[in-house]
């Protein structure tokens, strides 16, 4: 590789560790935020512009790819994706300067919700610049090597975040930090935008697009050319579905699910939780890089089906192992402490709520939900139409209550009492609060999430060459980059809601795996079938 070569690289991927930085940043401090810029409206506002500030960024990526795309196919790479760059950063500076709502008022919720839309929009173009940037500059037989660099920044900007954000806590101590002190990461973030600016001014165009501009042969209307013509549409539906679902689901269960299952259903520390998918993250990165450079080999198609073919065989396994292994307690209640939903089903919902929107108040919810929560599993029991559910713990009934028709005061209470009492019970019979910190085998969960990262890697590897080389170059910045957003913002993510709402409808903790399980095994038998090898692919014409 040369410099030039690792100059390309670095420039293109340090744009994408922004933009996952910005990611964790909001995630991490999301309640902090939320403090400073939702405090004083009456609570349906708050709630409407924290939804708004939540949901806004990643609603707009795939504009944002059509805006970006169609620029940067009729434009040029390098010019495109400095402009992206610059709306990102700029978007996540002002957060951290942005005067809070005890200072100007409804103002400053509107304006960090514009600030959300400008950065999404910018983020939905970045992705498929860089990608397209480090493959048109690189040899042949490298391709997938070479843009598997960038794939590796989701780790490099979750690692970042969490070291400004650990450092500003610990320099600015606690009660500071909450004050004023959250802002320093955001504004952080002008460094990394200034040396990623500086850099990309001193990169040339790209020279697969200089070619075909000499040749006076760029796209009029790459949006109306690139989902306006069936062979253009059906290589997208190839993409999408065929690839980038099946990716995004396995991303997200390798990462963010995994997370989720280790602190929300096993009650492993957060802290420890986090420490150990860190670790995974460090050990199976490099892994990235090795089957993108393994596709530049074997070809695309295989490393990637295997990948899918890997994660349908061993999830399950994987998670059962996961609660074995993380909450040694919890898988033997399982096994020795039955426990029931007696309810009537026209009264339970399938709890599917992305943006946080619904309000499950009736018993048979209120109870489901508690359970899934806790991570007990629970058989389903048909009761009399219209009786108030109840939960059966071995001899003892447990009433669950409705909420539906009282005020929410009252209801708040009845809710606290019935958890109260249930969790008291479930308890009494093995079901513990928490993992035990003494009784987790760490060796063996670190080398289960490795196991899932391994799979991450595999399909995650070589996408962007993939990706890259499926379309023309005519149209190719706006192509790709569509299905990836969608892909990874709608299949991947709902897996978190999704995941919870098939686990509280079966009473079965590992019955969210189905959900990246059924999506990787439709993005095999598509991938198979219709997903053309494009490793030897030439991507100038």
């Amino acid at each position: 590789m040369t410099s030039d070569q690792r100059k390309i690289i670095f420039a293109s991927s340090l744009g994408t560790v922004f933009e996952w930085y910005d990611f964790y940043l909001y995630g991490s401090l999301a309640t902090v935020v939320g403090k400073q810029f939702f405090s004083g409206v009456n609570e349906t506002a708050a709630f409407i512009f924290a939804l708004l500030a939540f949901a806004a960024g990643f609603a707009v990526r795939p504009f944002g790819a059509l805006v970006f795309g169609r620029l940067g196919d009729l434009v040029g790479r390098k010019y495109t994706f400095l402009v992206t760059i610059l709306l990102m950063g700029a978007s996540t500076f002002l957060v951290g300067v942005l005067p809070s709502y005890a200072s100007i008022g409804i103002t400053a919720p509107v304006m960090l919700i514009a600030l959300r839309l400008v950065q999404g929009l910018a983020l939905g173009g970045e992705y498929g610049g860089a990608a397209t940037y480090v493959a048109e500059h690189a040899p042949a037989t490298k391709r997938g090597g070479y843009t598997a660099w960038i794939q590796t920044t989701a780790t490099l900007g979750f690692f970042l975040s969490l070291l400004v954000i650990l450092g500003t806590r610990l320099t600015a101590g606690e009660s500071a930090f909450a004050d004023w002190a959250w802002r320093i990461p955001f504004v952080f973030s002008i460094v990394l935008v200034s040396i990623s600016v500086w850099i990309r001014l001193t990169l040339s165009e790209s020279p697969v697009f200089l070619k075909m501009k000499a040749e006076n042969a760029t796209s009029k209307a790459p949006i109306r050319e690139a989902f306006g013509e069936w062979k253009n549409v059906r290589l997208v539906l190839i993409a999408l579905f065929g690839v980038v679902a099946g990716q995004a689901v396995i991303w997200y269960a390798g990462q963010f699910y995994a997370l989720f299952f280790l602190t929300q259903t096993l009650k492993v520390n957060p802290v420890t939780a986090n420490l150990l998918i860190a670790a995974a993250l460090l050990i199976g990165t490099p892994m990235i890089v090795l089957f993108g450079a393994l596709s530049d080999r074997v070809g695309r198609k295989p490393v990637i089906l295997s990948g899918f073919l890997l994660a349908i065989v061993l999830y399950f396994p994987i998670f059962h192992g996961l609660t074995m292994f993380g909450n040694p307690a919890l898988y033997a209640a399982q096994e020795k402490a039955p426990v029931t939903v007696v309810a009537d089903p026209s009264t339970c919902s399938f709890q599917f709520n992305p943006v946080g929107t619904s309000s499950f108040t009736n018993s048979c919810d209120l109870a489901k939900s508690f359970l899934a929560k806790s991570g007990v599993n629970y058989s389903n029991q048909v009761a009399p139409a219209g009786s108030v559910a109840y939960i059966k713990v071995g001899d003892e009934r447990i009433e669950s209550v409705d909420t539906a028709k009282l005020d929410k005061t009252l209801g708040a209470q009845k809710i606290k009492d019935f958890e109260t009492k249930l969790g008291f019970v479930i308890k009494s019979v093995g079901y513990p609060t928490s993992s035990d910190p003494k009784l987790i085998n760490y060796p063996m969960v670190l080398l289960l999430l490795v196991g899932l990262v391994l799979t991450v890697a595999m399909v995650y590897g070589p996408i962007a060459a993939t990706l890259v080389e499926l379309f023309p170059t005519r149209i190719r910045y706006t192509a790709m980059s569509l299905p990836y957003h969608i892909g990874n913002g709608w299949f991947g993510g709902f897996l978190p809601t999704t995941a919870f709402a098939l686990v509280a409808a079966t009473g079965n903790i590992y019955a969210g795996v189905w959900y990246p399980v059924v999506i990787a095994a439709i993005s095999l038998v598509i991938g198979f079938f219709f997903l053309p090898e494009t490793r030897l692919r030439t991507i100038d014409d």
